[in-house]
């Protein structure tokens, strides 16, 4: 079987850490698997290396100055519709095409597409793209059944429900080992860390004033946000969150984007994760900190606690989480949450995924 897998981006968020994890794991079982992506601003690869038996095709998507985020969005699906368009011209034959976000399932005509979150848009060709991302795929996938449930409550779809799975033996290991966590408490002290950026899906801003309820006990406590390599302009909301931590005393460590190597170690040396998204699809992020022994603060979303259970602390605000982060890191993980990242494996993911495929193979013969 021949699978095309496609994503937006090269970058470490989560829908294409998803992407390439799932690519290595399918290759395990024997499936010939290409992943498509755009290559911005001279990116040639992803930010990790990849397992050589997948074919990798970075389509080059040059930084146009001034762009708007529409433009930038119309102009994505074109130039990776058009390539993996001459690709197929050219007899390069899938039997399976699958999408991973709305910008690829708007690039090809015909497609598998998971929906890992659903999103609410307000620019008209975002609303657009993220219609159509959802109305013209011929089959659909969900990480969580809360997600799924979203989907056939809006359009009547019935997508097949595939847990994510996570890399918990490298979290895992990170705790283990003193030397992967300890340059970043010699950095840092003891450390709140956010991974994802600073961004509203995120709830950067409501995690910034929850730490600021919570330093005023443990004052000698570091806010560090990893990650937030993003589409999107969130040049607005990172400014109101510069503003607040100016006006709250806090000093902030962001980080940018981390590199894939030394971030569990980043996760295993903190002592709470802040994990206070509005829209998630799983929480991949909070399962890798789980792996890492470490304790989570997420917010009470319907999917997380479908996910995560009794294994992580919950809090709806401000005061609810800076409380939920003062008792993570008196108190440590709640039990369980470990072993609940290793069951999330992804040699299962791949298993249904390939059922899936062949489902879908023997119905169009």
């Amino acid at each position: 079987m021949r699978v095309a897998l496609l994503t937006y981006s090269t970058k470490p968020r989560g829908g294409v850490v998803h992407t390439l994890a799932l690519a290595e794991a399918l290759v395990e079982l024997g499936v010939d698997v290409s992943v498509w992506t755009l290559g911005r601003g001279g990116d040639d690869g992803f930010f990790r290396r990849v397992d050589p038996r997948v074919d990798v095709e970075v389509v080059p998507l040059p930084h146009l100055e001034g762009e708007t985020v529409g433009d930038r969005i119309v102009r994505s699906i074109g130039v990776l519709g058009a390539a993996f368009a001459e690709r197929v011209a050219a007899g390069t034959a899938y039997d399976v095409v699958h999408a991973q976000d709305c910008i690829s399932a708007n690039a090809v005509p015909r497609c598998v597409r998971t929906i890992h979150h659903l999103d609410q848009f307000t620019t008209p060709e975002l609303v657009a793209c993220h219609e159509r991302a959802i109305v013209r795929p011929h089959a659909h996938v969900c990480v969580s059944a809360a997600v799924a449930t979203e989907v056939t409550a809006g359009w009547g779809l019935h997508p097949v429900v595939i847990p994510n799975g996570v890399d918990a033996a490298r979290f895992a290991a990170a705790a283990l080992d003193p030397a992967a966590s300890a340059p970043w408490r010699g950095r840092f002290g003891r450390y709140v860390l956010a991974v994802g950026g600073i961004e509203p899906r995120k709830g950067t801003l409501d995690l910034l004033e929850a730490f600021a309820v919570a330093r005023r006990t443990l004052p000698d406590l570091e806010l560090v946000v990893a990650g937030g390599e993003t589409l999107f302009d969130y040049r607005d909301y990172r400014a109101a969150f510069d503003a607040r931590a100016v006006e709250l005393g806090v000093e902030a460590h962001v980080l940018g984007p981390v590199d894939h190597d030394v971030l569990p170690g980043l996760v295993a040396g903190c002592a709470a994760l802040g994990f206070v998204s509005t829209k998630e699809g799983f929480g991949l992020a909070a399962m890798e900190a789980l792996a890492a022994g470490v304790p989570v603060v997420a917010r009470p979303l319907p999917v997380l606690r479908e996910v995560f259970g009794e294994h992580v602390r919950y809090g709806e605000d401000a005061p609810g989480i800076a409380a939920a982060l003062l008792a993570a890191v008196a108190d440590g993980p709640l039990p369980g949450g470990a072993e609940l990242a290793l069951r999330h494996t992804w040699r299962a993911a791949a298993d249904q995924h390939l059922d899936l495929y062949r489902s879908l193979t023997t119905e169009g013969a």
